[in-house]
């Protein structure tokens, strides 16, 4: 079972890092295969919205979006994690959910069975970045049901604040065992 963590947020030794680790350290002691990918450090160029994309063999953007789509697409499981910017997913997040418009156009679909979410803002905007993600998963080529969705979020503004936080430190632990549980075939 591999479970593909999505990270939008270019901090390396963020909040929004932190805690994912956090969450794949589990759900690799589960037994699960783990992948972190950090937007930022990737070449991803925003989608170009070409009317005809579906009739291309390839996205026609030369980056790392195909990788990048190849991995998401072939995870069992999945972790979507963003920084709250400006009340909403990051400017990274933001571009790889709109680079799945090549998935879209061609028919393809994840084949994921469940997914975590973690949301970390310093302020408001914690729900609708939630949300945004929800939305994303319940209108692109993902089939997961809500419950078999996981979701870590909560407040640390400041680089590190996170680690001081239990109570959030718990629950992306309890989120990457859940991942885990629920990709094991029973």
């Amino acid at each position: 079972m591999k479970i593909l963590a999505i990270v939008g947020s270019p901090r390396l030794n963020g909040n929004t890092n932190f805690l994912t680790d956090i969450a794949l350290q589990e759900a690799a002691k589960m037994g699960a295969e783990t992948e972190k990918i950090i937007i930022s450090e990737k070449q991803l160029n925003p989608c170009q919205g070409h009317q005809d994309c579906g009739s291309y063999s390839a996205c026609l953007q030369k980056d790392n979006g195909m990788e990048i789509l190849t991995k998401f697409v072939e995870a069992d499981g999945l972790i979507l994690a963003t920084p709250v910017y400006y009340y909403d997913i990051s400017s990274w997040m933001k571009i790889f959910i709109d680079r799945n418009y090549f998935l879209f156009r061609h028919n393809i679909n994840c084949k994921a069975k469940a997914a975590g979410i973690i949301v970390i803002g310093g302020g408001a905007g914690i729900e609708e970045t939630v949300q945004s993600l929800n939305r994303f998963m319940d209108g692109s080529t993902l089939n997961i049901p809500r419950g078999k969705r996981f979701v870590v979020s909560g407040y640390a503004g400041a680089p590190g604040e996170v680690q001081n936080k239990p109570d959030l430190v718990r629950q992306a632990r309890e989120m990457g065992k859940k991942l885990a549980e629920s990709l094991k075939v029973k």
